[in-house]
């Protein structure tokens, strides 16, 4: 991410001004204060394979959080078919990145509103590649930045999709990590381990309620106990661990001389080496 992407996401969150690109062959920026339905949405930023489908299920056990299954929000948009829409709605200051921020809003307002609850939490995996454009869509958005041991990732992934073989997943492994760094170094937050997670999962449990600003509910730990859709490939871990219904003791950490090449730095940047 360059210099001047960090400084126009540091400017929406700051001021609530987005900065955008007019939109029918003009030069130039405008600015455009946004109004939001959603207030104070919560992400987690993580690579895949980190436990993410785990702590969403922890959370969504609470009665006033509402964690939902992977959205993949960076495949839902509006589409400006032909230069006349793409004209008319310059005309109004919406160009199609600002109408698909739009359709996000209301779509994750609508789904917040359907549950009951008051306070949304969501982890799909990909959006650590587009974490910049969730925190110009909403300036008051809040990040959980959940990591893990890389080693212990590609070990995850290989046994989760063995077909790509545990080089490729190692590879797949480096870019999410740089683009979570890239997201830890600009964005404030709350930062978990899966380690603290599985071992202390009540500490670590009553830390992200204060964070989210919500009382602890220890039933948020027997997971089982309450519905959370559907658990399938596409939606989040769909694996025996996740079904059981409940928080699995972790498994031994890989020893260092397991780092795939690549990851050694990432490990290191993490404090697990």
């Amino acid at each position: 991410m360059g210099w001047k992407d960090q400084v126009l996401v540091r400017l929406t969150r700051a001021t609530g001004v987005q900065v955008l690109r007019q939109a029918g062959g003009r030069r130039g920026l405008s600015l455009a204060r946004r109004e939001r339905m959603l207030v104070r949405p919560t992400f987690i930023l993580s690579s895949v394979r980190s436990g993410s489908t785990l702590l969403r299920m922890i959370l969504n056990s609470h009665p006033e959080i509402y964690a939902p299954h992977e959205l993949h929000l960076s495949s839902v948009k509006v589409d400006l078919c032909d230069h006349y829409a793409e004209k008319s709605m310059g005309e109004l200051g919406l160009p199609a990145a600002e109408l698909t921020h739009m359709l996000w809003d209301r779509m994750l307002d609508h789904a917040l509103r359907k549950s009951g609850k008051s306070v949304l939490v969501e982890k799909t995996p990909n959006h650590v590649f587009m974490w910049n454009r969730l925190a110009r869509c909403w300036p008051d958005a809040q990040f959980i930045f959940l990591l893990r041991h890389p080693a212990a990732i590609v070990e995850s992934w290989a046994r989760a999709r063995p077909e790509g073989g545990r080089e490729g997943a190692a590879a797949s492994v480096g870019r999410y990590a740089a683009a979570l760094n890239d997201a830890r170094r600009v964005l404030p937050g709350h930062t978990v381990r899966y380690e603290d997670l599985v071992a202390d999962p009540e500490k670590e449990g009553q830390a992200l309620c204060d964070f989210l600003g919500v009382r602890w509910e220890p039933a948020m730990l027997e997971y089982g106990r309450f519905e959370h859709g559907a658990i399938k490939a596409g939606l989040g871990d769909w694996t025996q661990r996740i079904r059981s219904g409940r928080v699995q003791p972790p498994r031994q950490l890989p020893p260092a001389t397991d780092l795939p090449d690549g990851l050694r730095a990432v490990a290191e940047d993490w404090g697990y080496v």
